[in-house]
């Protein structure tokens, strides 16, 4: 479920360009007009909003945008703008051939997107920069961690509610031998299963394996492996259990002690907002016995905190 509020009435694409034309006139910007149109439109209506600005004013909404706002602010609402589909594709761009690489975030996106989604993902990528997305991470990744994501981009796993019994208990045994590392196939045999079942078998494999060997699966992995692979591999696992909670911890360590992770912020804010914020604000609240509301006002200020806000929703 979405948070981020739409008027009952929305005002016309051209009636939003033009107030965002006028905000953008004078020495300076004013903010808050770009904030209150554009934080509560859904991507359709901006989308909308984008080309009726073009075709209005012959000018290039988020290039504007980029010119106008500046720092934090700046960097979320150029994020919003998007479609998912180029929001993700553009994500997983900068994390990979950006100045800094960031294995965490690739693997959050890769690994919490449907097989659809990361196949549109992937056209998009490849017309967007030209380049395949398999391409940069053969480039950027390395070792197993390189052969969970392709493996994850390129399998079709089957994505409904049914599991069958007996493999659910054979990939629990399976499990159980590989993470004591006793084979060389060992490491493959993890990547297969991981990325080529169910999100519904999966959890239905840790509970069989908590059940047989009284000790849980993210345990075992967290102990016998390491780095990029260890970290893509709970990400798999986690998501498949409960994918609100692996963002409400994610949000929690964004911005807990001191200094804020922005970057990771936005990033989850922005691509969520329109997806379940709902449900993740309900975890963030029941695990962390603070609402998130009130964890982003504590770690934001001005504009940029008055944005994200204003996709997290009312208080709750």
């Amino acid at each position: 479920m979405a948070t981020m509020k739409i008027p009952m009435t929305v005002p016309s694409p051209r009636i939003d360009a033009d107030q965002l034309f006028k905000a953008f006139k004078g020495r300076g910007c004013d903010t808050s007009v770009i904030i209150n149109i554009l934080a509560h439109r859904n991507a359709t209506q901006r989308a909308l909003i984008e080309q009726e600005y073009e075709t209005k004013f012959s000018d290039d909404l988020r290039k504007r945008l980029q010119s106008e706002l500046h720092g934090h602010l700046k960097k979320a609402v150029l994020l919003w703008m998007p479609e998912a589909v180029e929001r993700d594709a553009s994500i997983l761009k900068r994390c990979l051939r950006g100045a800094v690489t960031d294995h965490k975030a690739v693997a959050e996106i890769i690994c919490t997107r449907s097989g659809s989604q990361l196949r549109q993902i992937k056209q998009v990528y490849c017309n967007t920069y030209g380049v395949k997305l398999e391409e940069d991470i053969e480039s950027e990744a390395s070792g197993n961690h390189k052969r969970v994501l392709l493996a994850y981009l390129n399998t079709t796993r089957y994505e409904g509610p049914e599991i069958d019994n007996a493999s659910v208990e054979n990939d629990a045994r399976t499990l159980k031998s590989a993470v004591a590392r006793k084979h060389k196939s060992d490491d493959q045999t993890l990547i297969q299963i991981f990325t080529d079942r169910s999100r519904t078998h999966l959890v239905a494999v840790r509970s069989t394996y908590r059940s047989m060997y009284g000790k849980e699966l993210g345990k075992a992995i967290r102990d016998e492996t390491r780095g990029n692979f260890e970290h893509v591999l709970l990400t798999i696992l986690q998501c498949a259990e409960n994918s609100c909670f692996y963002f409400a911890k994610a949000l929690r360590k964004s911005m807990k002690g001191l200094g804020t992770d922005d970057t990771a912020l936005i990033r989850i804010l922005v691509t969520r907002a329109e997806v379940d914020m709902q449900f993740i604000i309900t975890e963030y609240r029941k695990r962390y016995k603070k609402t998130l509301y009130n964890a982003v006002h504590s770690d934001t200020t001005g504009h940029y905190r008055t944005f994200l806000l204003s996709l997290l929703g009312p208080n709750v």
